[in-house]
Formats: structure tokens, sequence, C-alpha cells
């Protein structure tokens, strides 16, 4: 028996996503497109993650140490979406099991928000950095940093279990039609059977609460960085801080821009059209665009790659000598 069946007695037994409503020729160039988003996505993230677990010094730095999970999250992110619109371009049914759809939602929903929680634990990095150089190194200590990375994952897992055991204890008792490319809360909520109870209101609560939140600690982290920054008495090197922040900010306006573009999609006909664009925009393209962003012009990961290089070559060097 199907999950459906067995939490609430429904009839669905899969669900049909559409996904972009196109022609066979435009399929197969999306295809052929995510396909090489997909493998350059990975490739970046992972060379962040090597670059920080084989630099003996990036290995010891809070901030890479954020980054590189930031990184494996973007693989995680990329792996639950891409994969499967790859699929359903390819076999245009779209077929996907009751079991399939709620999983991908699921992790979708965790994913995303851990990437809250990152977004911020990044925030407060640059913040004790900048604003608390001298207490810097005591309050971000290799545990303190690790236990910040456990919480992001943890919290963020942890968060939609409520919300998504009120959703799977709804009725989908028909039609079983998605109107997008991926398992998303509002599709997914439109194919409930009435009563759906606070089901709903619970949901954009949970989602509300995270966002918000965050969104406010980030943007009062960035402004006390920003306005200790422009201080006369600031001691430290103001350029290389505001280069460094500068990408966090873009970072951070991508991630918060795209979420606050479904907030803001608005009601008719196209609606759905907007959602699929702003939904695709930060599952598929903020990933590829991140490690680029966090990497373009940083001077660490540049001699990190210098003293690989190094590495290799001496380490070529001597095999060849032997």
């Amino acid at each position: 028996m199907e999950l459906g069946e067995l939490i609430n007695g429904t009839t669905v037994k899969e669900f049909i996503l559409l996904g972009f409503g196109i022609g066979q020729q435009e399929r197969f160039l999306l295809l052929i497109f995510f396909t090489v988003l997909y493998v350059i996505t990975l490739a970046e993230n992972f060379i962040i993650i090597a670059l920080v677990l084989l630099d003996a010094h990036l290995s010891r730095l809070p901030m890479y140490i954020l980054l590189s999970n930031f990184s494996w999250l973007e693989i995680c992110y990329v792996t639950i979406t891409v994969p499967r619109m790859i699929f359903d371009l390819a076999s245009p049914q779209g077929i996907i099991s009751f079991r399939d759809c709620f999983l991908q939602f699921y992790l979708l929903f965790s994913l995303g928000t851990s990437e809250d929680l990152f977004l911020s634990a990044m925030a407060l990095d640059r913040y004790l950095a900048i604003c608390h150089p001298l207490r810097y190194p005591q309050i971000m200590s290799i545990n303190f940093c690790c236990a910040l990375v456990a919480a992001c994952w943890v919290l963020g897992f942890m968060a939609y279990v409520v919300p998504m055991t009120m959703i799977l204890k709804l009725s989908f008792c028909g039609p079983n039609i998605i109107d997008h490319f991926l398992c998303d809360a509002g599709p997914l909520l439109s194919l409930a059977c009435p009563p759906l109870g606070a089901t709903p209101f619970v949901c954009q609560m949970f989602v509300n609460t995270f966002v918000l939140s965050n969104v406010l600690f980030v943007v009062l982290s960035y402004g006390t960085v920003i306005f200790t920054l422009m201080k006369p008495s600031y001691q430290g090197s103001r350029k290389k801080a505001f280069s460094t922040i500068s990408f966090h900010l873009i970072v951070v306006t991508l991630f918060y821009g795209s979420v606050a573009g479904m907030y803001i999609c608005p009601e008719g006909e196209n609606q759905s059209e907007v959602s699929k664009a702003v939904t695709l925009f930060y599952t598929s393209i903020t990933p590829f665009l991140n490690p680029m962003i966090y990497c373009l012009r940083n001077d660490q990961v540049k001699e990190a790659l210098s003293r690989l290089r190094r590495r290799k070559v001496s380490l070529l060097g001597r095999n060849m000598t032997v």
C-alpha cells in the first residue's frame, strides 16, 4: 500500500507534474541546459568542499567551515530538484509517487530552512569578526562553529516536521495534477480535499516565522557591520572588509529576493508561471551562482589554490625523482 492509503485512506497513489508546458524542441534544449548546469554546480561546490578539507589554513577558519557546509547544502538542494526535472523533461509523463512527492517536498523545505539558518550563521561570523575582532577568536572557536553548523542542520530538518505531519493527515482524493515541476506546498495544499482545518495557516506561520526572523537577524548584523566600517575609528582594512561582506550580501539578496518573489507573486492566470520561474531560480540558478560569488576575487581561496597546486607539483616532482 502507498503512504497516502496508510495514513488517511485516500485513493491518490501518484501525482502528475505538468512541468513547463512547452514543446518537444524546447524540452530538449532545457534538458541539455539543466544537465550542464547541474554538472557545473556539483563541480563548483565539490571544489570548495575539497579545498577547505585539504587546505590546513582554510579548514581552521570558521567562515570557510560554514562555507563548505553551505556548499554541501547546495549540492543536496540541486540534487533533490534538478535530476527529477531532467527526468521529467526526458519523459513527458511527469508521474511521481505519493511517497516520492512528499519526500521531495519535505527535503526541499528542510534544506531551504537550513540555508536560511546558514546565512544567519555567516552573518553572525562577519559581525563578530568585524565588530568584535579582539574577542572573535574566543567566541567563534572551532567548537562553537561546529555546534553552530550542527544547529543549522538539525533545526533546519526539525522545523517543518509539524506542518509536514499535518499535511500528510489531509485527504488527497483527486484530482492529482500538480501545475509545477516539483512538489511544493501551495500546489499540494490546493489538491487536498476539504476540510483543511488549520493546516494552511500553520504552514504559513512556520515559513513566515523562520524567514522573517532570519531576515531581521541578517539585516541587523550586516547593518551593524556597515555602520562599524564607516566609523573613522575603525582600525582594519575597510576595503577588504567591504569586499567580503559585499559578496555575502549578494548571496543573501539572491536567496531572500527569490523567496520574496514567492510572497508577492501576483494573483491571476500567470501566477503558476511566475511561481515556476521563481522556484527555478532559487533551486537551480542560485546554487550555480553562489560558489562563484563567494570565491570571486577571494584572496584566501586563491592562495589556497596556489598552495594546493604547489603541493601537487612538489609531489609529482618527488615521484619523478624516485
